[in-house]
């Protein structure tokens, strides 16, 4: 049954989406990335239940092996994005997808569709705070962005492979990068307590990215650039309600602290902690 007409529109739509990632796991229907995402909820929901009378997890190796997994899976799609982009004749104006079957449009495609399923591999942040009972870090900020970002981009893979929408997941590859070092070392113990002072520049970095984005993606308001207005639309409201949420985080963790009062604090539960907004906690 076609109600309202959704299935016809979806036709519609559909038939709009780029073939070159037929065949790509998870790409012929947006709806496992959907359930995925949708289970993901329901344990944030009912894990710390299951949790409220049992040991935490001892994940002190898994973390470790996770985190430097992450940095290298990271760092990989930057270097990918920059080599097939932004390092290979993407400019910064209106850049639009590159829809051919070359070998360096092809390259694109694979990397978009890379860091699209990298945010599912990020969603065991959350399932790791929860085996480790650190329920206050499994915040709203976190939880949204964890949430968003893999049903999102989907769209973006199916529709967009490339252009002007790659100049944000560049910039959060490299971001993401950063971060795992850092809980990596963090996991490493105590003993690397003095080399982890930039904490707070990971979260002065996480606001630029998003402003970046932002003054990058509303040139589409002042040019007559054909690039699809509507998914250039979504990562400015994205970046706007993160910089934001990142800013208030800024301003309640760092700038009423003062300076003689402030410690380095560090965690190891392989969650991007700074990225949402959430002060990690110091390791027992």
């Amino acid at each position: 049954m076609d109600l309202f007409g959704v299935n016809k529109w979806w036709d519609e739509v559909i038939k709009q989406a780029d073939p070159r990632v037929d065949g790509y796991f998870m790409m012929s229907s947006p709806w496992p990335g959907w359930i995925i995402v949708a289970v993901y909820l329901f344990i944030v929901w009912q894990g710390p239940k299951w949790m409220k009378d049992r040991d935490p997890f001892d994940l002190k190796n898994i973390l470790l092996v996770y985190n430097f997994f992450m940095v290298a899976l990271s760092g990989f799609i930057f270097y990918e994005f920059m080599a097939t982009g932004w390092l290979a004749g993407y400019t910064l104006g209106c850049q639009l997808v590159d829809y051919s079957w070359s070998p360096q449009a092809l390259r694109m495609v694979r990397v978009c569709w890379l860091f699209y399923f990298s945010k599912f591999i990020e969603l065991m942040d959350t399932i790791f705070f929860i085996l480790r009972k650190k329920n206050n870090q499994v915040s709203f900020l976190h939880v949204f962005h964890h949430a968003i970002m893999p049903v999102s981009w989907w769209y973006g893979v199916k529709f967009v492979a490339g252009g002007l929408g790659t100049f944000h997941s560049t910039c959060n590859s490299f971001i993401h990068f950063m971060m795992y070092i850092y809980y990596g070392m963090a996991g490493m113990g105590p003993s690397m307590q003095k080399y982890l002072w930039w904490k707070k520049y990971m979260t002065s970095m996480q606001i630029t990215q998003f402003a970046l984005v932002m003054i990058h993606t509303s040139q589409l308001l002042f040019t007559d650039c054909p690039y699809p207005k509507g998914f250039a639309f979504l990562i400015f409201l994205y970046a706007f309600m993160f910089i934001i949420m990142f800013l208030n985080f800024y301003r309640k963790t760092y700038a009423k602290k003062p300076a003689s009062k402030k410690k380095l604090e560090v965690h190891s539960n392989g969650s991007d902690a700074v990225m949402n907004g959430i002060e990690p906690k110091k390791v027992n």
